[in-house]
């Protein structure tokens, strides 16, 4: 990954690793929770959080893999601080349980890093008949959040520390549709492209934390949202794709990022301090960066919030 060194104004790169984007941080105090643990850079960025201290709570669908991966960590972190919760994105009844749980164990939740994530599925609707990307990606983390945003601001009060609200986007979100959102085609088999829903999917992620960010920082919450792109990481992401999955599988390593350097922007936006204040901003490789212009729409933000807000009727 040699041609990934050029460092940004971080001070780091696109070859940067989560434990050296959190070097000599202190998370201890911080209770966090992470989507989507058990795969990829999911468990790299619990496991590099609970490295710094932070009280990580797992939030995943298949509890028995879960539960092999707490024990990997704290077969190497002995004084981790790890839960497990179960956590179906693309049920909303899943969703609502999972906050219920947590929230009744009357913990804080300074970090909620939405990074689960499914990507170029053939054509499924959800339990709630919802196209299954856009469910898992978008509309689970959507009704997770607003769920979980009382304890957030509570918690942000009474600490007196800074809560964050970290969105794992995709690049794929600059290649969706020219118009952004086609609210009215989410549902649509007829022309149906997995790669251009996952994107769409992506976007609304973008445009979740850059809503999110306006309305917070409107009441004046001390919670800041914010969205990134990991990069191209050789994960099983590319698994319904069997040439793509191919290709990553022989030259992923030599042209893609490991799952280390792909969880650093998320373990980044989720713990530096220079990251202090900054939201509604889009990070790639550690560094602000340009969202597509797709995202810089306060118009289509409003209307996604109003129909996802619709969607899980809260």
């Amino acid at each position: 990954m040699w041609w990934f060194s050029r460092k940004g104004p971080s001070g780091f790169s696109a070859s940067s690793t989560a434990e050296e984007v959190t070097q000599g941080i202190d998370g201890t105090g911080l209770t966090a929770i992470v989507t989507g643990a058990t795969s990829g850079i999911g468990i790299e960025t619990a496991r590099v959080l609970a490295l710094r201290g932070v009280h990580v709570v797992m939030g995943i669908r298949n509890m028995e893999a879960g539960g092999e991966i707490k024990d990997s960590i704290l077969r190497n972190n002995s004084t981790a601080k790890i839960d497990v919760m179960e956590l179906d994105l693309s049920s909303m009844e899943s969703v609502r349980k999972f906050a219920l749980q947590f929230n009744s164990c009357s913990l804080p939740l300074n970090i909620l890093v939405n990074n689960a994530g499914i990507m170029a599925t053939p054509f499924k609707l959800s339990k709630d008949n919802i196209e299954l990307q856009f469910a898992t990606n978008h509309i689970g983390h959507f009704l997770l959040t607003n769920l979980l945003l009382e304890t957030m601001k509570r918690t942000a009060i009474e600490q007196r520390k800074e809560g964050r609200i970290v969105n794992v986007s995709s690049r794929r979100h600059q290649l969706s549709y020219p118009e952004g959102i086609r609210f009215n085609k989410i549902n649509d088999k007829s022309g149906y492209n997995s790669l251009s829903a996952y994107g769409q999917s992506k976007l609304a992620s973008v445009l979740h934390a850059n809503e999110l960010a306006r309305r917070l920082k409107e009441e004046g919450s001390e919670i800041t949202a914010n969205s990134l792109n990991p990069g191209v990481i050789a994960t099983n992401l590319f698994r319904y794709h069997s040439f793509i999955d191919g290709f990553v599988g022989l030259l992923g390593k030599y042209v893609m990022k490991n799952v280390q350097q792909g969880a650093a922007t998320t373990c980044y936006v989720a713990l530096h301090p220079q990251v202090k204040g900054l939201t509604g901003c889009y990070f790639a490789d550690c560094n602000l960066a340009e969202a597509s212009s797709q995202s810089a729409y306060p118009e289509l933000a409003r209307k996604l919030w109003e129909y996802s807000s619709n969607l899980v009727q809260t």
